[in-house]
């Protein structure tokens, strides 16, 4: 019901919201989770609810602040959103300080006072290549501060 809640606001036919739900919930892993109450879910999986909520409309772009900071299992959600990016075609912007979230993106822009002074791309790099390149980068733009 969480996750239905924008198209149920939209008036959309039943049949086309649980095929959503369905396909979300199976996309963030907590399709087996679906007919338990937020109370009964861990942290996790109340946040991968509330992300699969924010895509159940197909918006074009999502605004992430943080999305990892609070969550003992951050990879799941990580994984899942890189997922949604790769099949759903969803943008991500993500804001974040943890070098470790930011290597699950494709592209990644260093801002300081509102300006671009740095950007790193994943190209066909593995995930745990990025990360080095992240932390080399976050090490020379510490240097510079």
């Amino acid at each position: 019901e969480n996750i239905a809640v924008p198209l149920t606001l939209l008036h959309k036919p039943a049949q086309e919201i649980d095929r959503k739900v369905k396909e979300l919930a199976e996309l963030f892993g907590i399709d087996s989770q679906l007919k338990k109450y937020p109370s009964e879910l861990s942290g996790g999986q109340r946040q991968r609810v509330a992300a699969a909520r924010a895509m159940v409309k197909r918006p074009p772009l999502i605004f992430a602040d943080e999305p990892t900071g609070a969550l003992q299992f951050a990879t799941e959600l990580l994984t899942a959103l890189k997922e949604v990016n790769h099949t759903l075609g969803t943008t991500i912007l993500m804001v974040t300080h943890d070098p470790y979230a930011a290597s699950y993106t494709d592209r990644i822009l260093y801002f300081k006072d509102g300006h671009i002074i740095s950007e790193l791309q994943r190209h066909n790099s593995e995930r745990r290549c990025f990360y080095e390149a992240i932390m080399q980068e976050s090490a020379r733009q510490d240097k510079k501060r």
